[in-house]
């Protein structure tokens, strides 16, 4: 039996007993003092009857009446004269009343007391009240009733108490088993779940239908899973994708080296068109690693952010003039509709500027022809912007990975249109260490939109 399952079960019985034994004892106090308050009540009613009806201490036949009503009643009388002396008995020989008893019976008040019987009648309860004839004290008439029939049902109750405490522990520890192994088998399971994937199987779940806080922990350990699955999936595409950019530029770095070092070329134009391609790869593998150090700073928190309060719509006609010369080479239209009065926003006006360039050259790329439409307007306390192109478009579920690493919209890789497969993913970036939030819909053949969305600054709503 594991641990948790005794310390579960021993928690549940230690509160169990700890209900139960007070309970016990209490019920039978109960029980005990109820049949005592009763016989002591009903002795006390007769010997007050008794004593009011009895009409001489010295009347043989009314002595003889009283003894055999005492049999009749199952109860036992004790008749004493002004001395205290026993005039009349039908079970003790001997009072023995204390001073302070016999005080009490002559100030006209009742006696309750216990008296010694022989040894196989045991004691009695004896009630007893003072026998006033004339107004003057004659004696005492007592009842008295056998404490062992008082004892005999207060001992069956206690014989029932202790067999149904005896059969609610063996209920208990029947339902503390049950429930201890109810709560721990799951816990069981989450702890071997989580061994497992330690272990690197991070295929493992754990099925815990509860909807407490252990199938929260449960529901958690399968996130858990899932998103450590995850993270190695995209790490291991992650390598399989730099390694192949990074393969293909130094391929062709060493290739064209090769041939320019061993004189390979036919003419000087030949020679120049290889220098031109050694360039240009330098140029992709300088974008990369640069694309990938920022991203790595980007999510490790480390890159450093100049937030000031500035005119995003100034920085946007910035990014807008840089990409003209592309647009109008490849005879693209611009559509620019920007409010006036756009409020400020709290960013980094060289990183903003990143990000729009950015996706404005990424709708170029992807468009042959048509239009680039640019919006700029103010709602609900943040400022919007959107970037649409008439290109290519993304396949709806390819929709949620445009921000990851290395994606692109082309299946083939091809490097014709592609830049580094990181840009996206480093805009997304920018945009929320900025405070912002982008969106990306799109359909195929028809375009695709961003949104960006970024909260007026503070200083200007005061």
């Amino acid at each position: 039996m594991n641990k948790i399952v005794l310390k579960l079960g021993g928690a549940i019985m230690t509160l169990f007993l700890v209900v139960l034994l007070p309970l016990g004892y209490i019920t039978n106090e109960i029980f005990t003092n109820f049949y005592y308050s009763h016989a002591q009540k009903e002795v006390g009613e007769l010997s007050k009857k008794y004593a009011k009806a009895i009409n001489s201490l010295e009347n043989e036949e009314t002595i003889n009446m009283f003894k055999v009503l005492s049999g009749l009643t199952n109860n036992d009388i004790l008749i004493l004269n002004a001395n205290g002396n026993v005039v009349a008995s039908s079970g003790i020989k001997t009072a023995n009343l204390s001073d302070e008893e016999m005080n009490q019976l002559l100030a006209g008040q009742p006696v309750v007391k216990r008296f010694r019987g022989s040894k196989d009648k045991g004691s009695y309860l004896g009630s007893g009240h003072p026998i006033v004839q004339s107004g003057s004290y004659k004696g005492a008439f007592f009842v008295l009733t056998s404490i062992s029939d008082i004892q005999e049902p207060v001992k069956k109750i206690r014989d029932l108490l202790t067999l149904s405490a005896v059969g609610a522990l063996f209920v208990a520890l029947g339902f503390t088993f049950l429930m201890a192994r109810k709560m721990s088998n799951p816990l069981l399971e989450m702890e071997q779940a989580t061994r497992e994937i330690a272990k690197g199987n991070l295929h493992v779940r754990v099925d815990i239908p509860s909807k407490d806080e252990v199938g929260s922990l449960g529901t958690a350990i399968n996130d858990l899973a899932l998103e450590t699955n995850r993270y190695r999936s995209n790490r291991r595409e992650f390598f399989a994708n730099i390694s192949h950019e990074l393969r293909t530029p130094i391929t062709y770095l060493k290739g064209y080296a090769e041939i320019l070092k061993k004189d390979l070329y036919q003419t000087e134009e030949e020679r120049q068109h290889y220098l031109t391609i050694m360039e240009d790869e330098s140029d992709r593998l300088t974008r990369l690693i640069n694309d990938l150090f920022d991203l790595s700073k980007m999510e490790e928190g480390k890159i450093d952010l100049q937030m000031d309060v500035i005119d995003l719509t100034g920085v946007l006609e910035v990014a807008l003039k840089k990409a003209k010369i592309e647009l109008d080479k490849k005879g693209l239209t611009l559509n620019s509709r920007i409010d006036k009065d756009v409020p400020l926003v709290k960013a980094d006006a060289i990183r903003l500027e990143q990000v729009f360039t950015n996706l404005l050259g990424n709708s170029i790329q992807y468009t042959k022809k048509g239009s680039i439409n640019v919006q700029v307007y103010s709602k609900r306390n943040e400022v919007h912007v959107i970037i649409e192109d008439s290109g290519v478009g993304i396949h709806e579920e390819d929709i949620p990975l445009v921000f990851e690493r290395f994606y692109r919209v082309e299946k083939s890789r091809s490097r014709e249109l592609g830049g580094t497969g990181l840009g996206l993913s480093i805009v997304k970036n920018l945009v929320e260490l900025q405070n912002g939030t982008i969106s990306v819909s799109s359909q195929l053949g028809q375009g695709t939109r961003f949104q960006l969305s970024f909260p007026i600054a503070k200083e200007v709503e005061a």
